[in-house]
């Protein structure tokens, strides 16, 4: 029986290897969407799942909320318009109707328009005036009419001479524009021949270009260029940065018809409609998703650390732009990155952005910094009296506190001695501990000498700096002070010798003055002596 069932065994596993000796032992690359798909998700939350993650752990809060979920008093005041610009109004006081509609305290543009001019005009209310500066400095798209003075033989004479004012470009601003009439040079990056009216003189193009060209004196250049003279007839602009015509464009009698809706009726969708959350302008940037606890100490200034750091995105290099963002997909301010997508992923500790403008209001997210060990016991050390009220190092500092206190390179040369003495300090404590214990005499005599010894070379080193200071070698910081130090003298010495050759001048002066007078004097008697002796004859 037994040697039935074993010879069974080894037929089923002959089998099995010769089933298995046919398949290939390989992981076969597999295409599936992942649980959740963010590929339609709202402005900064689009592809989100698509981000590197640098950890997945943080503890939600519950501040802050969507950009398009916002309250609509808050909604408004982190808003942007797409504004369809219209003619003959200059763009300052289209964007004064726009504060006074709204009923907002503060509005910014994305760039003057000429008052004749139509067309694409972002407006930033309150919160998002701060991103102007940004938008200011994006690329512009116009599409311009203009007139030459005489007709042109060929349409490709046009084209080309269009082709030839691509590039860097020199320019000076008209005779009517408001700024002073310097030469500058603007970048026109692509332009196109969109029609030639050859009857009519009139030429159409689209024009791609740097922020602050002026379209009107490129029409004086294309007409120079043809030989025949020209001028801007019509300018429209299709795309300021981000935004062009075809996104979300609105008009002034949208925007006033969106707040008659909402006074009247309390009707909110046209008015959130019309109006668009500022993270619309931010799309465009790379992104890095911070932890809820790390929020407010951004809104305060703070850098962005790598424990702060939850997502990040791909191809980031050292000092490029970038936006800080929340987990709900607001945005927290623009950065400047410290750190590449490379280091971010490997490195656990430093700086991964510092901040260039913050958006977000202080206090929308709680405090969280403040509440570690090392934070905690500085509160109570201060608490105590040990530490001054900004947390620096006194005489009654702790010497555990001033061996972790990292000092800066040729810092202050108090707390430098303060930290030295700790040292010396906390042995004499040890020694007078020991001998109250009834400890051996020679442990504390041990412990004196090693006091004497740490004693002589922090006299070496002192001696060792001075050298090096003296020979040009020591810390920047040192030298600086030193430079500081003799040109403070060298004006002090100018300062007496100033004073003393003042006040010797005065002496002189006083002298010459008493003197006349004394002469004067003298004369004065002398001429009523010969008038009596006159008088007296």
């Amino acid at each position: 029986l037994h040697s039935g069932e074993k010879s069974k065994k080894k037929k089923s596993k002959s089998k099995e290897d010769e089933e298995n000796g046919d398949v290939d032992f390989m992981i076969k690359p597999q295409s599936f969407t992942p649980a959740i798909d963010t590929s339609k998700w709202p402005i900064l939350l689009k592809n989100y799942e698509k981000l590197n993650v640098r950890t997945g752990h943080y503890t939600p809060l519950p501040a802050g909320c969507s950009p398009l979920k916002r309250p609509l008093a808050e909604y408004i005041k982190y808003g942007i318009l797409n504004l369809d610009k219209p003619a003959n109004p200059s763009s300052h006081e289209v964007v004064a109707w726009i504060k006074r509609i709204l009923r907002v305290e503060k509005t910014g543009h994305s760039g003057t328009l000429d008052p004749k001019v139509t067309g694409n005009l972002i407006v930033c209310i309150d919160r998002a005036t701060r991103l102007v500066k940004s938008q200011q400095g994006a690329g512009k798209e116009y599409v311009c009419v203009a007139r030459l003075h005489s007709k042109v033989a060929e349409v490709s004479k046009v084209g080309r001479a269009l082709e030839t004012l691509t590039g860097a470009v020199f320019q000076r601003p008209p005779l009517i524009s408001a700024v002073k009439r310097q030469l500058r040079v603007r970048t026109i990056y692509e332009s196109k021949l969109l029609e030639y009216d050859a009857d009519r003189h009139l030429v159409v193009f689209w024009i791609s270009c740097e922020a602050g060209t002026y379209v009107r004196t490129l029409c004086v250049h294309l007409g120079l260029l043809l030989g025949v003279g020209g001028h801007m007839q019509e300018l429209r602009r299709v795309r300021s940065g981000i935004l062009g015509e075809k996104d979300n464009m609105v008009t002034m009698h949208d925007v006033m018809d969106g707040q008659w809706v909402y006074d009247n009726y309390r009707d909110e969708s046209y008015l959130r409609r019309v109006i668009m959350p500022l993270e619309v302008l931010l799309t465009s940037y790379k992104r890095l998703v911070v932890k809820d606890s790390a929020v407010n100490a951004i809104c305060y200034g703070a850098k962005l650390m790598i424990p702060g750091l939850l997502r990040y995105e791909n191809d980031i290099d050292v000092g490029e732009e970038v936006v800080l963002m929340t987990t709900k997909g607001e945005a927290i301010a623009l950065g400047i990155a410290e750190m590449t997508t490379a280091v971010m992923a490997t490195c656990d500790h430093g700086t991964v952005a510092k901040i260039k403008r913050v958006v977000m209001d202080r206090d929308t997210y709680p405090r969280k910094w403040g509440l570690g060990p090392k934070a905690s016991m500085k509160k109570k050390l201060i608490a105590e009296g040990k530490l001054t009220k900004h947390g620096k190092p006194n005489e009654s500092t702790p010497a555990e506190w001033l061996r972790n206190v990292v000092l800066p390179a040729g810092g202050d040369s108090v707390v430098a001695s303060l930290a030295a003495a700790g040292g010396t300090n906390g042995g004499g404590a040890n020694a007078e501990g020991a001998n109250a214990e009834g400890a051996n005499p020679e442990g504390a005599n041990a412990e004196g000498a090693n006091a004497e010894e740490e004693d002589g070379a922090e006299e070496k080193k002192k001696k060792k700096k001075k050298r090096k200071a003296e020979e040009g070698g020591g810390s920047p910081v040192a030298l600086k002070k030193s430079k500081v130090e003799k040109e403070e003298k060298e004006e002090k010495k100018k300062k007496s010798k100033k004073k003393e050759v003042e006040a010797e001048a005065e002496e002189s002066e006083k002298k010459n003055k008493e003197s006349s007078s004394i002469e004067k004097k003298k004369k004065e008697k002398k001429e009523k002596k010969k008038k009596k002796s006159k008088e007296e004859e």
